[in-house]
């Protein structure tokens, strides 16, 4: 088995586990389909019904474990009326994209896109129910549906500042068919990125693995491989966590 299937396994058994402490009716469709609508539809229409209160569910860990690794993004506007552009890949019920809103000092419009409407009509019903305040009074926030391998026919070329990725990336690797899905979802993000903008993927798997995939497919993108770069969030549960930064650079042909 190489390091990368090796990592990917590793990484889909703690992912599954933590599925398993909190839904344990759904484990047996999880561990094969992580990357279908309707897993995902069950899965968060379960967690709705086992409280009568919202609750976010975070996979790994929640906003304060990796706030030093955002926010530092958003601390330059590309045009000086315009909004940066930040995109939560993958959101589920996870308070992140929300977080954002909440503690960026710029103003920022927020788009926390899941596969799962049910998951984004949880997370509409909460953020209304809470009325969560922006630091910043321009800061826009939404959820949208969103399959994330159709991602360019919602978002346009370099029209992203801030991408980030917690676990959605793994979801996809682990699935039958995923490691297609999760490299057009890549390149998808490399394209839909301004070019002083950065995808960020938060992970629990190794650098040796991740770091050569991403290399990799960015360059079959056009992304010069020297802008892909890891750095290490630290240790939750026994379990090292990274965050894995990719920043687009188009290769000049000469």
């Amino acid at each position: 088995m190489s390091p990368f299937v090796k990592s990917v396994a590793l990484s889909s058994k703690r992912i599954f586990a933590a599925c398993v402490r909190h839904y344990s009716s759904l484990t047996s469709e999880l561990i094969d389909n992580m990357d279908k609508k309707a897993t995902w539809d069950r899965f968060y229409a379960e967690s709705s019904s086992r409280s009568p209160t919202f609750k976010n569910f975070e996979w790994f860990f929640g906003f304060s474990s990796v706030r030093d690794f955002i926010m530092p993004h958003l601390q330059t506007k590309r045009q000086p009326e315009a909004l940066l552009q930040v995109l939560d890949l993958g959101c589920g019920t996870s308070a992140l994209g929300a977080c954002i809103y909440k503690h960026s000092p710029l103003p920022v419009c927020v788009s926390c896109a899941d596969i799962s409407p049910v998951a984004v009509r949880l997370m509409q019903e909460h953020v209304q129910t809470a009325a969560i305040q922006p630091h910043n009074l321009a800061s826009q926030l939404r959820f949208v549906e969103l399959d994330c391998t159709q991602l360019h026919e919602h978002c346009g070329s370099g029209s992203v500042d801030l991408i980030v990725d917690k676990g959605t990336t793994d979801a996809l690797l682990r699935s039958k068919e995923g490691k297609g899905k999760a490299n057009l979802v890549l390149k998808q993000c490399l394209r839909a990125l301004h070019s002083s903008g950065a995808l960020l993927q938060f992970s629990d798997e190794d650098p040796d693995a991740r770091l050569l995939w991403l290399e990799t497919e960015a360059r079959e993108a056009g992304v010069m491989a020297a802008n892909v770069a890891v750095q290490e969030v630290g240790e939750l549960r026994g379990v090292c966590y990274y965050c894995y930064q990719v920043t687009p650079c188009p290769i000049v042909k000469k």
